[in-house]
């Protein structure tokens, strides 16, 4: 016989089924579909199962090719029985053992000839270059080797039918399963297709092949007829048995290196899967896009909106203190209260947590200049005031203690000074100005200051606070004293000794402080809370994308149902199916993300770009968190989908449309 020329093959039963029975449908719609089905088949047999539509023939072959279970009844593969394998277990005996040969060739649209040829080794656990090289030399045998990177629509019929047969060897194929293999090919490509089948036969493979034609399976070396779901005839027409000639080497990984394999499969798989439907994939993205962009361009603006109130605070004094006389501002005869003293500003100047103290005399009156008289504010304070309060000189200088103590007739004036009174003059500076009937030399002007207010507009002078007392006013009391902690204390802590000593020193407590440093938290605390509340809202936008990320995986996995059950034929298993969806759901979140941080700092761009006084300001923490918060979408709303695509049994997969 021609497979004893090298020795005879010795003959060992492959597979062996035992009283196999199949129900379909429950109550009184339930089908006996398998009845006491009893077959073996020893390896190296061509085996053809014939019988009309609807005999049983394929739910028998769906059985042989563990995509199916039986109702009942005992199958073994190799001596091992099938039925105590868990759902992996039998993907792997799949992906080791079993090449099927679909009628409709279930190749997969959107991989090339190559790549569905070379999809059954990802599962196997073969390198990218070697299952590559494999794929290339299997299809250049079947005569496809100008046919490697066209896609099945590309191919004809028996083509596709041949690249199927190439996928169907890639690991191995010992027992290879051929449901109608030529039932949708013309006769000249059904007749090369049987000749490769047989041809398959010769080098050593199991061949078990279902048909309606019996001049199909005439061509086989036993025939098998099934009808109403028995077995009525089982002949053998000759003992042909072959060895196997080609094996494919066993991969064996370590956990590690298998969970890293499989990973980056999964990525490259979900890669391939997202770049293959663009237009969905940026659909779905949208709405991460358009919650992240709202997330950090809020932020943005609320971290600008702080910061603009924080230099409108900063400008009023950084941690300072302003002590003024009374019990608060609700208090009647705090303007009549004149208990601050010069002496308990330099009482304070001398204690080692304050940098500077300056007492202060504040009234109004009229300024006069040339021929025009305008009403200003006029402060009388000490040299270390400007540092103090943070107030920049724009032109000449600022008075010095000598001018203090000298009771100095000098002036520095604001901007808005300048502006109104020497609009025709770009230097003031040695200028005379007459402030109720007292004349005063300019010796500065401070930067312009942007504070907003009903007094945003005020002329505002400062003089030495000796010549306010007792040139201006006369009178040595004064209205408030301003105090400037020490950076390394706390300013609550200096707030309380402060009190302390005021109180020690008039016997009682006649005065309020104003804490710089209490009104920025304040601010801050409240600013941060209107943060979170617009970011909230702005999050919900990125739950809405989530969920339409959920709605649209749950249609992609119900459009790809019959590729999740090649997928599974061919020996993927249920983590591999619920990674790869997976991770497509947490790549279009996070490119999603990317793309929404990309529009915010573009929103952000033209903002800041046509926006001279108000800035958005981005922060990193923000960006961070956004992108984060969009991949832990991809995994909470890809889940579910992911998870329901890996439970999906393989033979009602292939059955979808």
């Amino acid at each position: 016989m021609p497979g004893e020329q090298d020795g005879e093959v010795s003959k060992m039963n492959i597979l062996e089924l035992q009283n196999i029975n199949k129900f379909f449908g429950q109550g009184a719609n339930r089908v006996h579909v398998l009845k006491g089905i009893n077959l073996t088949v020893e390896k190296g047999d061509f085996v053809a199962i014939i019988g009309q539509s609807g005999s049983g023939k394929s739910t028998l072959m769906n059985i042989i090719g563990c995509l199916d279970t039986p109702t009942s009844g005992s199958y073994r593969i190799n001596g091992i029985e099938a039925g105590k394998m868990d759902r992996d277990q039998l993907a792997e005996l799949r992906s080791r053992t079993f090449g099927f040969i679909f009628q409709r060739y279930n190749l997969l649209t959107s991989l090339n000839a190559r790549e569905n040829a070379a999809l059954p080794a990802i599962y196997l656990g073969m390198g990218a270059e070697e299952r590559t090289q494999r794929a290339v030399e299997l299809l250049k045998r079947l005569e496809l080797g100008n046919k490697l990177r066209n896609k099945p629509n590309e191919l004809s019929g028996g083509q596709q039918q041949r690249v199927s047969i190439a996928r169907a060897l890639m690991n191995g194929g010992e027992i290879i399963l051929a449901d109608e293999p030529t039932g949708a090919l013309d006769s000249k490509s059904g007749e090369m297709v049987m000749e490769i089948i047989k041809g398959l036969h010769k080098q050593g493979h199991t061949i078990i092949l279902v048909t309606h034609d019996s001049k199909i399976a005439a061509q086989a070396s036993r025939i098998i007829e099934i009808k109403d779901g028995e077995i009525v005839s089982d002949e053998r027409k000759t003992s042909d048995f072959y060895k196997i000639e080609e094996e494919v080497r066993k991969f064996k990984r370590s956990k590690l290196e298998t969970f890293k394999y499989r990973f980056a499969e999964s990525f490259s798989m979900s890669i391939h899967a997202i770049l293959a439907n663009k237009m969905r994939s940026l659909l779905t993205m949208l709405g991460i896009i358009i919650g992240i962009a709202s997330v950090v361009s809020v932020v943005a603006l609320g971290n600008a909106s702080q910061a603009k109130i924080m230099e409108q605070i900063n400008s009023m004094g950084t941690n300072t203190i302003d002590i003024m006389p009374g019990s608060g501002f609700g208090d009647m005869r705090s303007g009549k209260v004149k208990t601050l003293k010069v002496s308990d500003s330099d009482y304070l100047s001398k204690q080692g947590f304050i940098d500077n103290s300056t007492p202060s005399v504040s009234g109004s009156g009229t300024l006069v200049y040339g021929n025009t008289s305008s009403t200003a504010q006029l402060k009388g304070v000490g040299a270390s005031f400007f540092d103090v309060k943070g107030h920049k000189i724009a032109l000449g200088r600022i008075f010095t203690q000598d001018e203090v103590n000298n009771i100095a007739s000098v002036v520095v004036i604001d901007h808005n000074t300048k502006k109104e009174v020497f609009a025709d003059n770009p230097n003031p500076i040695g200028e005379i100005v007459i402030f109720n009937k007292k004349p005063l030399k300019i010796i500065g002007v401070t930067e312009e200051e942007n504070n907003p207010g009903p007094r945003a507009d005020a002329m505002n002078l400062w003089v030495p606070y000796t010549t306010a007392m007792y040139k201006i006013n006369g009178s040595t009391d004064i209205n408030t004293i301003t105090v400037k902690i020490s950076d390394k204390v706390n300013s609550q802590v200096a707030e309380t000794s402060i009190e302390n000593i005021l109180t020690s020193l008039h016997g009682k407590k006649d005065f309020f402080m104003i804490n710089s440093d209490s009104i920025k938290q304040t601010v801050e605390s409240a600013t941060n809370t209107m943060k979170f509340l617009i970011a909230s809202i702005a999050v919900i936008s990125l739950i809405v994308g989530g969920i339409g990320v959920m709605n649209i995986m749950l249609v992609s996995v119900t459009e790809r149902t019959r590729e999740i059950g090649i997928r599974m034929a061919i020996g993927a298993k249920q983590a591999d199916i619920l990674q790869q969806f997976l991770i497509e759901a947490i790549l279009i979140c996070l490119v999603g993300g990317f793309m929404g941080v990309a529009l915010s700092l573009l929103i952000g761009f033209g903002f800041n770009t046509f926006s001279e006084e108000f800035g958005m300001i981005f922060s990193t923490a923000s960006i961070v968190l956004a992108l984060v918060c969009s991949t832990g979408i991809g995994i909470v709303f890809g889940y579910m989908p992911a998870k329901n695509a890996s439970n999906l049994n393989p033979i009602d997969a292939l059955a979808s449309e």
